[in-house]
């Protein structure tokens, strides 16, 4: 495997305890709209872009008029009500100061809009060490297609070999997949291991990632000299 010198991290779930958030806003503004759906229905899809999202709910395109009103009213909904409450989760700082103190460098890839992720990026308290922030709007398609991650990855302008993408979702895994590139999975967004099948390593959440990076795949940082292939680790607890 080679020496790891770039991280694409994807937010929601990964860096912010926001997954749950997200889908009661989800269902929120869709009840103002005469929509009824249950919170699972929704939560098992947070992590692909809205306008996916919308129409595997309700069949509802999200480029339709009511699409639009309905995904602006979750927008506000989620920014005005449920961001003041969210925090990172723990660890997050650190593992992101870290992670740049050995050389590796870090960007990021997000479904959410830029404004929205402008404040998430905020609650991790180590937007300094991150070069760019993928979103949204810098793709025609989001997740789990690849655009996002093919955005973030033009901006570390490294290998696909060298760099890894680190989510909570299997959309994180399809899209990084689909971009060419490995995946370290995070519980903390809610999903099990085996959704997360295709992670080359499966950790609890930052803090854990951080407890065991000599023996992750980011083990050593950028100056690491390349290793042997290594068999995938699914690091239990």
């Amino acid at each position: 495997m080679a020496s790891i010198r770039g991280v694409i991290f994807d937010v929601d779930g990964t860096l912010i305890d926001s997954n749950d958030a997200h889908a009661r806003a989800w269902i929120d503004a869709l009840e103002e709209f005469g929509h009824k759906v249950h919170f699972e229905e929704v939560r098992r899809l947070i992590g692909m872009g809205g306008d996916k999202l919308l129409p595997r709910v309700t069949g509802i395109s999200s480029d339709s008029p009511e699409g639009k009103r309905i995904s602006g009213r979750c927008s506000e909904i989620f920014m005005k009500q449920l961001l003041p409450e969210l925090r990172a989760f723990p660890g997050t700082k650190e593992l992101l100061e870290e992670l740049h103190r050995r050389g590796i460098r870090i960007v990021i890839a997000s479904s959410a809009k830029e404004e929205k992720l402008r404040e998430l990026l905020k609650l991790t308290g180590a937007d300094g060490v991150i070069e760019s922030a993928t979103s949204s709007s810098d793709a025609e398609q989001s997740k789990p297609d690849p655009d996002i991650v093919q955005a973030a990855l033009g901006d570390l302008r490294l290998p696909p070999g060298e760099v890894v993408m680190i989510g909570d979702t299997p959309y994180d895994v399809e899209a990084a997949a689909r971009a060419g590139l490995r995946t370290i999975g995070f519980r903390s967004g809610g999903w099990t291991d085996s959704a997360l099948a295709g992670a080359i390593a499966v950790y609890d959440g930052p803090a854990d990632l951080l407890a065991h990076l000599e023996t992750s795949p980011l083990a050593g940082g950028a100056s690491a000299a390349p290793q042997a292939e290594e068999t995938p680790l699914q690091r239990t607890v």
